[in-house]
């Protein structure tokens, strides 16, 4: 169940209701005795009564570790549910983005084919990071593309001279994840192919701590560059028709660094 980028305000009606009729809520933790990020953001909605189940997902690159981290997980799922309770998985974002649960759930339809399930979608962070920067996502012919940022810059540059290279109207959107401290070099090699003015740079989407600012305006150094939990969307082109007022879409929101908390006007 997709519990969105960090704003308890986010979280869909479907789940909050999912979560309260729970008996137990099970979410990923990167060791047994951290909260973990999904049942902090799901903390209101959670009853006293409730069972925590905490799943261990180890952050190592390792494939061994992971997949015996995901069987054991399915494994405890499928053990709550086979003597009837009520079981919630808590998913930072969407369920099937880039998610830890996506892998248990392969894991249930292998080795569990007979236990219920039903995937509750959330909001990605690039969708709350679009709009808490009033910055449009995709029109018209456009696509979007969503990936984790390349830990190469030969690699970034060439997506990105792939994407200037058709139509401005038809141009993708690019939405890169797991930015981090690639942001170093990423942000020098957007000003270079002059794509840094109109992107938007966002760390912690949905969290009081959250910024979401144009990228020229965060530097290539500092916090910025250090956090986990940054994205970056990069509008490579305009579509051909916009409302009569369109001359000033490129300029928006260049001027100013929104970093309202969640909750904020």
């Amino acid at each position: 169940m997709g519990v969105g980028p960090g704003d308890p305000e986010l979280c869909t009606v479907a789940a909050v209701r999912a979560i309260q009729a729970a008996d137990v809520v099970a979410y990923p933790v990167a060791r047994l005795e951290a909260e973990g990020m999904a049942a902090r953001i799901v903390s209101p909605w959670l009853r006293q009564q409730q069972r925590r189940l905490p799943l261990l997902f180890p952050m190592v690159v390792e494939p061994a570790p992971r997949r015996r981290a995901w069987r054991q997980a399915a494994e405890a799922l499928a053990m709550e549910v086979a003597a009837g309770q009520r079981v919630v998985l808590l998913c930072e974002g969407d369920v099937s983005l880039f998610a830890s649960a996506s892998y248990v759930l392969l894991e249930l339809l292998e080795r569990h084919p007979g236990c219920p399930l039903r995937l509750i979608p959330g909001i990605t962070a690039a969708s709350a990071a679009a709009a808490a920067g009033a910055w449009p996502l995709a029109l018209q012919r456009q696509t979007l593309q969503v990936l984790p940022t390349p830990d190469d810059p030969a690699e970034l540059q060439a997506l990105l001279e792939t994407a200037l290279a058709g139509p401005e109207g038809q141009r993708p959107v690019l939405a890169l994840l797991k930015l981090g401290a690639r942001w170093s070099w990423v942000r020098p090699l957007l000003d270079r192919m002059g794509l840094l003015e109109g992107a938007l740079f966002a760390r912690r989407v949905g969290w009081p701590e959250q910024t979401v600012a144009p990228a020229s305006a965060v530097p290539s150094d500092g916090d910025g560059a250090s956090s986990y939990f940054s994205l970056l969307l990069i509008r490579c082109g305009w579509p051909e028709v916009l409302p009569d007022t369109g001359a000033a879409w490129a300029d928006h929101g260049q001027d100013a660094c929104l970093s309202e908390p969640p909750g904020g006007p």
